[in-house]
C-alpha cells in the first residue's frame, strides 16, 4: 500500500517535496490557498487541493488528517505555520516535518511536537560555505553535530595513488564509503560519458583527478584533508 503524504505549502521547497515523493511512488495530497500553485502541482500530486491549512474545517474536508506524514512548508508565514502544526496535531496526525527559516521558530515547532525541522535555507548556507572554504568539496552533509559526509574532488596530487597509500584512515581519521568515477563508452556508435558509482571501495583500488571520493568522518579531519590535497 502507498503512502500518502500531505505538503503544505507549495512554494519551491514545498513543490519540490512533492515532486520528489510523487518519483518515489508515494500518494500526495498537495494543498496550498494560491491557485496558481494548486494548478502548477496538479500535474504532479495525486491530489491537489486549494483552500486554507490554517482552517481546521477545510483540512478535515479533504482528509487531511488521515496521511501518514504531514509536511508544513510554509516557514516565512510563522504565525500560520505554528496555527498549522497545532491544528494538525489536535487532529492527530501521526508524523509531521515543518520547515522553519529562524531558530526561535523551530524551537516553537518542536514544543508542538513535530518529528522534525528543516531549515533549507540555512543548510544551503552551510553547503555553501564549505564548498568556498575548500573547493574541492562539491556536496557536504551533516550527519550529527561534527560529524559529516562530505564529496570531494581527487587533486593532481593523489591521482595515481590507491586509497592505501593516501591512508585516509591511519593518518587522517576518515573513511571513503564510495568513489564517483566519470568512464567513456562507446554507446550505439558514439563515445558517451557516464558515472559509476563504486560503493564498495578497496585498499588497492586506484583514484585519479577528476574521480570523487565520498567520505565521512569529523569536520575537522574533513577540513584538514581537503586543504591540504
Amino acid at each position: 500500500m502507498k503512502r500518502l503524504f500531505t505538503v503544505i505549502g507549495l512554494g519551491r521547497f514545498g513543490y519540490s517535496v512533492a515532486q520528489g515523493l510523487v518519483t518515489k511512488g508515494c500518494e500526495v495530497l498537495a494543498i496550498d490557498k494560491d491557485e496558481e500553485k494548486i494548478q502548477a502541482i496538479s500535474d504532479i500530486a495525486t491530489f491537489a487541493v486549494q483552500c486554507d491549512a490554517t482552517d481546521e474545517r477545510a483540512l478535515k474536508a479533504v482528509s487531511a488528517q488521515n496521511v501518514d506524514v504531514a509536511v508544513v512548508s510554509i516557514g516565512e508565514n510563522i504565525e500560520a505555520s505554528i496555527l498549522i502544526v497545532q491544528t494538525l496535531k489536535e487532529m492527530g496526525v501521526k508524523s509531521i516535518v515543518a520547515k522553519a527559516v529562524a531558530p526561535i521558530q523551530g524551537k516553537i515547532l518542536m514544543n508542538l511536537g513535530v518529528d522534525e525541522v528543516i531549515y533549507p535555507e540555512r543548510d544551503a548556507a552551510v553547503r555553501l560555505a564549505h564548498r568556498l572554504v575548500s573547493p574541492s568539496v562539491l556536496e557536504y552533509l551533516e550527519l550529527a553535530p561534527g560529524f559529516s559526509v562530505e564529496e570531494v574532488s581527487v587533486s593532481e596530487s593523489l591521482s595515481g595513488l590507491s586509497l592505501e597509500d593516501v591512508k585516509l584512515r591511519g593518518q587522517h581519521n576518515l573513511n571513503v564509503i564510495g568513489i564517483k568515477k566519470q568512464v567513456t563508452r562507446m554507446v550505439k556508435g558514439r563515445m558517451m560519458k557516464e558515472e559509476i558509482f563504486n560503493f564498495t571501495p578497496k585498499p588497492d583500488d586506484v583514484i585519479e583527478k577528476g574521480d570523487v571520493l565520498v567520505m565521512i568522518g569529523r569536520e575537522e579531519d574533513l577540513d584538514r584533508f581537503c586543504n591540504n590535497v
